[in-house]
């Protein structure tokens, strides 16, 4: 059976005063399994606001009740996700009635549409364009977005571990690069979305993100430190991701769902359809565990359970 794919070992000790190591130091020593983690999510709508974020990310300033309510409603209501971005590196004052801010609708079929803000208006017009449709009207062609969690108020070890990444891979892709609001798995810090097509990583440092980066830019889904594609159920991301790391490599988008039957209690059978150099059709045997209680986030009050999930090429 290929086994889950597993957090790095810790090379920091850092820790949380009075509450011993951080989140995402335990998840190493551990070997806190990564994949099928992944959070779902089809379309984004992404908002840059440079400013401090709160913890719950539509509580920062310039959201009132009703704007974020909106927008949260409509991701909702799509099966998408609302994320705060901005550019790695210190921020200064910035006149958005001279330099307004952007946001953007991406969508997992490859489409990009990109508006500015500055009032509440303008950001209930992206929440249309998020409901509706993120296709821009005419042809555009937009590179991959890096989106890194650098989430602090949400999780300590998402700015301590996501800031490196996000300086590291804003000097090799600085106009592909943001830092991002909370995307789960705070204990997999530093973690990367990459959009459009809704794979994540985790578990990278400075030197591993760069490599994987390049690599999945290139067509090559990093097996090492896949989380999943949020895209699809955590049991569904465990079958692509064997495909990819047995008979890759590959690109995230030369795989897909044919077809999931339950076989028994935490058990599953998976039909995986591939793309040349990939099989047309590879069987995959899934299987749910539960890892026993830890620390799975630094605000955590109390020790948890968490799901893990194993794969194996059958066929």
């Amino acid at each position: 059976m290929t086994p889950a794919r597993r957090v790095r070992a810790e090379v920091t000790d850092d820790v949380d005063a009075g509450r011993g190591p951080h989140c995402a130091t335990l998840a190493r020593r551990r070997g806190d399994p990564m994949l099928g983690t992944a959070a779902p999510g089809r379309r984004w709508l992404l908002i840059e606001h440079p400013a401090g974020w709160a913890r719950a990310a539509l509580d920062s300033s310039g959201f009132t009740p009703a704007l974020a309510d909106l927008l949260q409603r409509t991701a909702l209501e799509i099966g998408g996700r609302v994320l705060l971005v901005r550019r790695p590196g210190r921020r200064a004052h910035r006149d958005v009635t001279v330099d307004p801010l952007r946001w953007a609708v991406v969508d997992v079929d490859g489409s990009q549409r990109w508006g500015t803000w500055r009032t509440e208006a303008d950001l209930e017009e992206a929440a249309w364009v998020l409901r509706v449709d993120g296709r821009p009207a005419a042809a555009e062609t937009h590179p991959p977005l890096l989106l890194v969690c650098t989430h602090g108020t949400h999780d300590v070890c998402c700015a301590m571990r996501g800031r490196p990444v996000a300086a590291a891979l804003a000097a090799a892709w600085p106009e592909q690069t943001w830092e991002c609001s909370h995307v789960g798995g705070d204990r997999f810090a530093a973690n990367l979305l990459m959009l459009p097509d809704g794979t994540v990583y985790g578990g990278l440092d400075a030197t591993d993100a760069v490599q994987t980066v390049r690599q999945h830019l290139a067509g090559a889904v990093s097996p090492e430190h896949l989380r999943g594609f949020s895209p699809y159920p955590p049991v569904v991301q465990a079958a692509l991701a064997a495909v990819l790391r047995e008979r890759g490599p590959a690109a995230a988008t030369d795989v897909r769902p044919r077809s999931v039957h339950e076989t028994g209690a935490g058990e599953w059978v998976v039909g995986v359809a591939g793309q040349a150099p990939l099989p047309a059709t590879t069987t995959v045997r899934v299987r749910r565990s539960v890892q026993p209680p830890a620390r799975l986030t630094c605000a955590a009050q109390r020790d948890e359970p968490a799901y893990v999930y194993t794969a194996d090429v059958v066929e």
